[in-house]
């Protein structure tokens, strides 16, 4: 006769985690329980009559999907950890940029430009979207010198293409 193995019962209480040791025993005997039902599965799959199994590309097809369908799950369980959180905010989104930039004098000239004042407000604002505004009326002042010289048969270093298309235009 074989001696039946219990598996450890662990109490844990509401208000406590429980231990590691403890998920492991469970994790075992859970590990246990499935290893004896396929086992007993085993030998059920053994005594199907040939008439009943699948053809061989059936059943590829379905070992396929499977698979694909354990990659799909495995892949969304990856997707769905949280992402990296800066935790709590040590400024409050009220606070002044102009005190907290105090030393900086281009960051409240960039502050003033974009016409902001508190934190939350410059936050609402993208870095691309920032250097774009910024950087924005530099380039139509460029525009407008290349033009100008272009007038007077000049041009910048490089620029003579521009110049003559430019020129061309006029005319």
């Amino acid at each position: 006769m074989a001696k039946k193995k219990t598996a450890k019962v662990v109490n844990i209480s509401r208000s406590a985690k429980p231990s590691t040791a403890a998920k492991r025993a469970v994790k075992k005997s859970s590990a246990k329980r499935a290893a004896k039902s396929s086992t007993a599965k085993r030998t059920v799959a053994k005594k199907k009559p040939a008439a009943q199994k699948r053809p061989a590309k059936k059943a590829a097809a379905a070992g396929k999907q499977a698979a694909a369908a354990t990659s799909f799950a495995k892949r969304k369980r990856v997707a769905a950890k949280p992402s990296a959180t800066l935790g709590r905010p040590r400024v409050p989104g009220t606070a002044d940029l102009d005190q907290m930039f105090l030393k900086d004098y281009e960051a409240r000239q960039v502050f003033e430009f974009l016409g902001v004042k508190t934190v939350k407000e410059l936050e609402e604002h993208p870095p691309a979207e920032i250097v774009q505004q910024l950087t924005a009326p530099l380039v139509r002042t460029v525009d407008r010198i290349r033009k100008a010289l272009a007038v007077n048969h000049r041009c910048l270093s490089g620029d003579q293409d521009f110049a003559v298309q430019f020129c061309k235009q006029i005319r």
